[in-house]
Parts: C-alpha cells; structure tokens; sequence
C-alpha cells in the first residue's frame, strides 16, 4: 500500500519534469515539495485564466466564467486523470452548456435578478435542478466525465449568461484554456493526450471490462 508522501511524488512527478526540462531542479533540492507543485499551479493557473481575461477586455465577450477556474485546476493539479482529457473537458462543458440553456428555456427564460415576488422563485428553483440533473444524466450515458461542468450547467440554468450566443463563447473559452494546457503539459514533457490517452477507452474505470 503506497503511503501519501508516495502518492504526492507521482502525482508530482510532471512538475519535477518541467524543472528538469527548465535546469531549475535546484529547487527541489532547496524548497518543500507542496511548495514548488503549489507555485506550479498558480503560475499556470495565472498564466492561462490572464490571457482568457484579457482576450475578453478587448473583445468585449464572456470568455471567463466561474466554472473555468476548476477545469484550469484540473488541468494542471492532475493533468493525467481523466476528467482533465481534453475530450472530457470540451464534451463535458459543452454538455452543461446544452443542459443549461434548455433548462433555462423551459422554465420561461426568466431573468436574473430578484424575483418578481415574494418567496420562492419556483422556475429558477426547477431551472437549476433539471439543468444539473441532466447534465449529470449525459454525462454518464456518454461517459465524459468533468466536474466543472456541472457549475456551467448551473451558470446558464439561472440566467446569468442568458444570451444564445455567450454559449458559443463559453465554448471557445473551454477550447482555448485545453489548447493553453495542452502546450503547458507539454512543455513539462509530460504525455498529455492530445484528446484522451490512445488505447484507453473513455470510461469510468468501473465499468471497464
């Protein structure tokens, strides 16, 4: 049985590559493990989500949103699992997106804000919970799983990003933030898949043969 020091150095084990790759590995002669993996998470954390913010000063579009923050922690905590393939990430937010909207169609497209009574908002209330559930439903029949999805199901469902084509933004948003990791991971010399790791079939390990 592998002991959590043990755990941490494999999973730590592409940031050791990048410094390697870098000739820094004084580093981890220098400073505590959690240390150096925490300061790798937030420069590419920083890196990627600055860049995604800045594309939307100058555009004028939604291209961060809250649910991205967890997708980019994935990417780069545990960039081998598979809820951070590629696949599970464009499939899963794309998913929440769909799911979202139409959730927030049935219930009546109703506005976010403060509700038009007293009470319960009983629309938002039913919007938010078919919209997670759902997306929770697709994401298992089609076996894409990512968690961050289900707070973008969640975004749309309530009507904060309401207009049809913030989904398409959204969208790219997610694309360009798994490119961002795609090159990062890379560059770290880790083998990160170009869509889901070859030969593997995209499932959950449960229901593997």
């Amino acid at each position: 049985m592998s002991t959590p020091k043990q755990e941490i150095r494999v999973e730590f084990q592409h940031v050791e590559l990048l410094l390697n790759r870098l000739r820094l590995p004084f580093l981890l002669r220098h400073l505590p493990t959690k240390l150096v993996w925490s300061a790798y998470v937030c420069i590419n954390g920083f890196v990627t989500i600055g860049l995604l913010a800045l594309l939307g000063e100058i555009t004028g579009s939604p291209f961060v949103f809250p649910s991205l923050g967890p997708t980019a922690y994935l990417f780069f905590f545990s960039p081998l699992q598979e809820t951070s393939s590629p696949r599970n990430a464009v499939y899963g937010h794309a998913i929440g997106l769909l799911c979202g909207y139409g959730a927030f169609w049935i219930t009546g497209m109703h506005a976010f804000g403060q509700p038009p009574t007293q009470g319960i908002y009983w629309p938002r209330v039913f919007a938010a919970a078919l919209a997670l559930a759902s997306t929770g439903m697709l994401m298992v029949a089609f076996s894409v799983s990512h968690p961050p999805a289900g707070a973008t199901t969640l975004i749309v469902a309530l009507g904060i990003l309401a207009k049809p084509w913030y989904l398409v933004v959204i969208e790219i948003a997610v694309v360009l933030l798994t490119l961002q990791a795609w090159v990062l991971n890379h560059l770290a010399g880790l083998d990160y898949p170009l869509w889901y790791r070859r030969g593997e079939k995209p499932l959950p390990p449960s229901m593997r043969p």
